[in-house]
């Protein structure tokens, strides 16, 4: 295990040697979905993000403890701190029980991660499941005199916590100006609240709202910032290593959560904190609210015709993820998603070419200095980017040493086999759409290239460019070489 990977934080605004709190112990928290409605394209980025980070310290030797929550209560529409729960919403539209929605979405969402590749993490905690722990660690925010009761909610006094610390720390807002509305939506229920900056911590429940618990403020629920603060201490402790999320959420809900493990606990959560960018569509922002975002289901099988002229593979939109660095934008568009399929196909073609290839005396490329590149790709950010462009060289070599036009040592050929699809599965995720049918593709085509020959040595040249010419037509196309055909997609 080294220690040469350097992240961007989000707090100190710039790159940091890693050193966790306890290695080669690490402990990462990530925000995880709000389980009211269909996964869609812009819940990848993060999740995908965050998998290649979990996976990437694996590979460097850390054991990590990687929480990623469910928020099936207590976040209400608008990121308010008033109006309906989301999935309470959800429920009442569907006539259900609101666990029956979040249960639904819960399963919907970790089924289309299963397909993304997407490595399930250590502990996924509920903040229904947690309902005491909030409750404790209100108290505690309270005992401090950092949070106020009104008619049974409890709010966080941020004007008074920002007496003695920096409310703003990490998103770089300011106080004041929030105080007199900037950057700060105007909401209902601001009468209960001493200032419009304040935050619920607990909100009680109308007699109409299904999700209610009891507390020592009256029957009600917890608001939406105080489930990380409470979850991550529980399973990471109340200092951890990476807290992670997408950069919509830095603020109010990162911001927020600072404060109350500062204002709770006497200590900043996390030591490091990561944000993916956004994706965005024509230049804008992908999500619900804005209703232009495309669920991942409908991208797997090309529903949307007015969007996609064809379904897309997880591991194409996998791949199309990662081949920006997570902290870029990045805009989607069926072209963008076609290059993605393109460049997917090439990687793997290269993967399936590895074990044909035949090593020599020596070899005509540097394969030391390329794995070193990899690597640094990785150290420098996590930058998938320039990591893929590496792999792409790699290619390229693959493609030569298989036509006889470069050659290769068996020792640097074993280590290009090895770095080569370590980083392709194990580090980018990345693998054949199904193992089973890429077998059995590979069997038929075996058998049809055998036939081909056949009709060569009778001299059946008709039947011969009939086979050929109809593998083209379906994407296969067939190369004769003096070691016999060989077979790619196009």
């Amino acid at each position: 295990m080294d220690h040469n990977i350097r992240l961007y934080n989000s707090l100190s605004r710039e790159k940091e040697l890693f050193a966790p709190l306890n290695p080669p112990l690490v402990g990462m928290y990530v925000c995880g979905p709000t389980v009211y409605g269909d996964t869609h394209l812009g819940h990848a980025r993060p999740y995908i993000t965050f998998d290649l980070i979990f996976r990437y310290l694996k590979h460097k030797g850390y054991s990590v403890r990687y929480v990623r929550n469910i928020t099936d209560v207590g976040h209400l529409v608008d990121d308010a701190d008033d109006g309906e729960d989301k999935i309470e919403k959800k429920a009442r539209l569907e006539k259900l029980e609101p666990m029956e929605v979040a249960q639904f979405y819960t399963n919907a969402f970790e089924s289309n991660m299963a397909r993304l590749n997407v490595l399930p993490p250590s502990i996924a905690p509920r903040a229904s499941g947690h309902i005491i722990e909030q409750i404790v660690l209100i108290k505690k925010i309270m005992e401090a005199g950092l949070a106020y009761e009104v008619n049974g909610s409890v709010y966080f006094d941020v004007e008074k916590y920002s007496e003695h610390h920096h409310y703003g720390i990490l998103s770089g807002r300011v106080l004041e100006e929030m105080q007199a509305g900037a950057g700060s939506r105007v909401l209902d229920g601001q009468e209960e609240k001493r200032n419009r900056s304040d935050f619920a911590l607990w909100k009680n429940a109308s007699p109409e709202h299904i999700m209610r618990w009891p507390s020592p403020w009256g029957n009600g629920f917890p608001g939406w910032h105080i489930e990380c603060s409470a979850m991550s201490a529980k399973y990471l402790g109340e200092e951890f290593d990476i807290h992670g999320g997408g950069m919509d959420l830095l603020f109010p809900h990162h911001e927020c959560e600072i404060a109350q493990s500062v204002a709770g606990n006497g200590r900043q959560p996390a030591k490091y904190w990561v944000h993916n960018n956004m994706l965005t569509i024509n230049g804008q922002k992908m999500g619900k609210s804005l209703g232009n975002f495309i669920t991942l289901d409908a991208l797997f099988s090309g529903s949307r015709k007015e969007i996609l002229d064809q379904p897309y593979s997880p591991m194409t939109v996998r791949f199309f993820i990662l081949q920006a660095h997570y902290r870029s934008t990045l805009d989607f568009s069926n072209t963008a998603l076609k290059a993605a399929e393109k460049g997917l196909a090439r990687l793997m073609q290269a993967y399936h070419d590895l074990d044909k290839l035949k090593s020599d005396a020596q070899s005509g490329m540097d394969i030391n200095t390329w794995v070193d590149a990899c690597y640094e790709a990785m150290d420098d950010d996590f930058n998938s980017a320039i990591l893929i462009a590496e792999l792409f060289e790699a290619t390229t070599w693959i493609n030569k040493i298989k036509s006889g036009e470069l050659t290769i040592s068996e020792t640097d050929l074993e280590l290009l086999i090895k770095v080569y699809k370590t980083f392709v599965n194990d580090i980018l995720g990345l693998q054949a759409e199904t193992e089973e049918t890429g077998n059995k593709i590979e069997g038929l085509m075996e058998l049809i290239i055998e036939l081909r020959k056949r009709s060569r040595e009778m001299k059946d040249f008709q039947a011969s460019d009939k086979i050929r010419d109809g593998l083209e037509a379906l994407g296969f196309v067939i190369k004769d070489g003096k070691d016999g055909a060989q077979w790619s997609l196009k």
